[in-house]
């Protein structure tokens, strides 16, 4: 199923396909403040609709994910990243989906804390 999704100001638009059975919260320390439920896609999934120059991006620890965000509404609607096996990985923040009912998804949760 194809999903499209933006930031709150539409700086950033995407599109993304899969099916969408879960949802993660981390309790890492940036998830956590973002308070963001994500949707693990491979990064082929994901098509972004708008330049990709109106993006920032922030890393933090290990510098392994790309957590990006609207300069403009301040809004992070997915990052990315790179599995242990190599492939390539968006993390969506489903609360940037269009048409989703989230309270219909189950939420499994991640320690990213003790990582």
């Amino acid at each position: 199923m194809k999903y499209t999704g933006s930031c709150h100001c539409g700086r950033i638009a995407f599109e993304a396909e899969g099916e969408l059975e879960k949802v993660t919260a981390c309790n890492c320390s940036i998830c956590r403040r973002k308070g963001t439920l994500m949707w693990f896609v491979p990064r082929t999934s994901l098509k972004l609709l708008t330049p990709e120059h109106d993006m920032a991006t922030y890393t933090f620890n290990k510098h392994v994910i790309s957590h990006h965000f609207c300069p403009v509404c301040g809004i992070h609607p997915f990052g990315e990243g790179t599995v242990p096996n190599g492939g390539h990985m968006a993390a969506i923040n489903v609360r940037c989906l269009d048409d989703v009912d989230i309270d219909s998804l189950p939420v499994s949760h991640f320690d990213g804390k003790s990582i």
